[in-house]
């Protein structure tokens, strides 16, 4: 049996084009409240609005506002908007928080694109699994050369003491005899 497109699939929005609005702060991946109101295609001050009608949805684990020292390193990395336009700090959501965000801005586009949103962090996140697992396993291969290398070395040192000893006796170094020289006795 065939299944059904879900309303979600049928967004026109590619994965990568939000993986990329996904930013690394105070270390949570997040979206910022200017991108998600452009996905959700409303006005970032209504989607700000929304969540401050509905504050007791969002704890500080599902959004945060931006410090100053926050936003104006984002401004520089040309992620928001020049302090011209901004009269307040951006609002940062976590991936719980744009799950909530569906139910407080209530369009048939913003479930549909929390949807997706949340696939696209999933995704991510699987993708930094993978990626752990790949250095994980690079860092063992690593190690085992070393230590094989180590291994080698220490095994050259002992043949070259072997061929060193083979060496010494097959020519023995000219000594002096052992033992006393009759001398004769001196005439008189």
């Amino acid at each position: 049996m065939e299944q059904a497109i879900s309303p979600a699939d049928r967004l026109s929005v590619p994965v990568h084009v939000i993986e990329r609005r996904i930013h690394l702060i105070r270390g949570q991946r997040v979206m910022l409240d200017s991108d998600l109101a452009e996905l959700y295609q409303v006005e970032t001050r209504a989607l700000v609005q929304s969540v401050k009608r509905n504050i007791e949805r969002f704890p500080v684990d599902f959004v945060f506002q931006l410090t100053t020292e926050e936003a104006e390193a984002m401004r520089s990395q040309t992620v928001i908007a020049s302090k011209r336009n901004i009269r307040y700090q951006p609002y940062a959501f976590t991936e719980h928080g744009v799950a909530m965000l569906s139910a407080v801005l209530k369009s048939d586009r913003a479930v549909r694109m929390s949807i997706f949103i949340v696939r696209a962090f999933v995704q991510l996140r699987e993708l930094l699994a993978t990626n752990k697992e790949l250095a994980r396993k690079v860092e063992q291969l690593e190690a085992a050369q070393k230590q094989q290398a180590r291994t080698q070395q220490q095994h050259a040192a002992i043949l070259v003491s072997v061929v060193q000893d083979i060496q010494k006796l097959k020519n023995p170094p000219v000594t002096r005899a052992i033992g006393f020289i009759a001398r004769s006795p001196k005439k008189k």
